[in-house]
């Protein structure tokens, strides 16, 4: 099969066309045919290099993964040959205790497609049946594509980690990337207030068109802003996964008794924290990743009742692979970028 392989560390210039066997799945896996994939961060990162998940080599990429059904083991029933699906992106054991009570995200051996295993960057990949599931709607692959992990992460942080209530106020950190405009989108869908952070007047602009009701840039001392627009009050929930550069001033965005809950740091991990004003204010720091396979079920369902949409930035062919990575690292994105597998 054509894939796109990493076969070392580096740029995007070491994203290289590659032809890798087809896999050969076992009694209680799929075979899918794959149309499209969505980049994620976890990309990046592992590509570069992350001293705690080393790679095997020749690696393929891609966690966000949608596609045709290809053949199934004789176990299988849950999905048929030709079904339309989508991968929930993240693979569990199955049998522990945390699996058993829904927690699959909690489990020791939880990975993501695309990290321990091989991902979505070529023509085939084979998952766990319990991972495939039906594609909602009339969403095309590339839509499909761009719902599974960031709509899942974001659903989790909200919902179950936050609880955020429909009479809350939320402040969405970095607004214009995939996880980010999927928080947006949620937060309303609950009925909360929603403001914006982003980076450019374009982001802001885009943001508020996706349901935003106010806006602020995301640099300097922002929480200053947000108080005003709050009344001085401050938001119940920041919604955070920049890290280094905004995890101050989001703290400092919170209302007493206010929840911080993040997913990751993109832009570094070292963030300042004034333990007095934490205790002081009744705050709450939430650690969240990812989220439980039934959590994405849930997500589901608002996609077929047309209360969510997938945020697609671009669409471009597996070949130019190296230019969607580049984009990605250069934050020019709105959304989601999705490569098609022709």
């Amino acid at each position: 099969m054509k894939a796109v392989v990493l076969t070392e560390y580096g740029g995007p210039e070491v994203l290289r066309a590659a032809e890798m066997p087809e896999p050969q799945i076992s009694a209680n896996e799929v075979l899918v045919r794959v149309r499209a994939c969505a980049l994620n961060h976890l990309d990046l990162w592992l590509r570069r290099g992350l001293p705690t998940q080393p790679l095997e080599f020749p690696h393929i990429l891609g966690s966000d993964i949608a596609g045709e059904i290809a053949q199934i083991g004789p176990s299988v029933t849950n999905v048929r040959v030709g079904d339309k699906v989508l991968l929930a992106p993240g693979i569990s054991c199955g049998q522990c205790e945390q699996c058993i009570a829904g927690n699959d995200n909690f489990c020791k051996s939880y990975t993501l497609f695309g990290s321990a295993v091989q991902g979505g960057y070529a023509e085939f990949v084979k998952s766990p049946a319990v991972n495939a599931v039906l594609i909602p709607g009339a969403l095309t692959f590339e839509q499909a594509a761009a719902v599974p992990l960031v709509f899942l992460t974001a659903w989790h942080m909200l919902l179950t980690r936050a609880r955020l209530r429909p009479s809350e106020e939320v402040l969405v950190i970095g607004a214009s990337s995939g996880v980010g405009s999927a928080a947006i989108q949620i937060a309303k869908a609950v009925g909360a207030r929603v403001i914006a952070a982003s980076s450019s007047e374009a982001k802001l602009a885009r943001a508020k068109e996706l349901g935003a009701d106010d806006v602020v840039p995301s640099r300097g001392e922002f929480a200053r802003e947000v108080k005003r627009l709050t009344g001085g009050r401050g938001v119940d929930v920041v919604f955070e996964h920049v890290g280094q550069t905004t995890w101050e001033q989001s703290i400092y965005s919170l209302a007493r008794g206010g929840r911080l809950v993040t997913c990751g740091a993109t832009t570094g991990f070292d963030g300042k924290l004034n333990i007095g004003y934490i205790f002081a204010r009744h705050l709450s720091i939430l650690g969240s990743f990812m989220g439980a396979k039934s959590e994405l079920f849930a997500v589901l369902e608002l996609f077929k009742r047309g209360l969510l949409r997938p945020v697609i930035d671009c669409v471009l062919p597996l070949e130019r692979v190296a230019e969607a990575h580049q984009r990605l690292e250069n934050h020019e994105q709105f959304g989601k970028i999705v490569l098609s597998v022709a």
